[in-house]
């Protein structure tokens, strides 16, 4: 349990009143605190519990913004005004600066670009029907018999898929020693 929610429960029990003052993000989310100043816990109100503020800095609805550096304590409430012009200007600065770096292709540079994948397509299209059995004579050419009558031959021997499937009747009795009813010979009967 920490501190402050011991001193709230030693207050309760003395009957000494204790108000939390309420505030909303500008999302609408609902915030609780004693005071909105520096060094106080600050919660997130829900219907069944309070959980407390993660880190991070956070816009009320009233235009202040809310800086928690350890989870559930409030470092400092400051006017978001202040801060924001300053670093609208860096970033404008830093954004001209990466234009200057970036330089853009020209239409010749687009060209040449353009006829490298042409090139690259003609690459890899399948030769034309009449040109495989050039290659094929030039290929029967270049290898000795041996080789050829090797590579005629199937290289697995091919599977069989019409197998025989042979299915075994398997002959399980209960109570086999019983003595047989009516319904018993019946039944053997018919699976005969």
């Amino acid at each position: 349990m920490k501190s402050n929610e011991m001193l709230k429960q030693v207050k309760t029990l003395l009957g000494i009143e204790v108000k939390l003052e309420q505030m909303k993000l500008e999302n609408g989310t609902v915030l609780e605190a004693e005071k909105f100043e520096a060094g106080n816990e600050i919660f997130i109100v829900t219907e069944d519990e309070r959980i407390a503020l993660p880190m991070g800095e956070y816009e009320l609805e009233n235009g202040m913004v809310l800086v928690i550096e350890e989870e559930g304590l409030i470092k400092e409430v400051k006017s978001s005004e202040s801060e924001e012009t300053p670093e609208v200007e860096v970033e404008v600065e830093a954004k001209e600066d990466e234009n200057e770096e970036i330089g853009y292709a020209t239409k010749e540079e687009l060209a040449e670009v353009k006829s490298m994948i042409e090139e690259i397509k003609a690459m890899l299209e399948p030769k034309k029907e009449e040109e495989l059995p050039q290659v094929k004579e030039e290929l029967s050419s270049e290898l000795p018999k041996e080789v050829l009558a090797e590579l005629s031959q199937p290289a697995v021997e091919p599977i069989n898929t019409n197998a025989e499937v042979v299915k075994q009747k398997v002959q399980f009795n209960i109570a086999s020693k019983r003595t047989l009813s009516t319904m018993d010979r019946v039944m053997s009967k018919l699976n005969k």
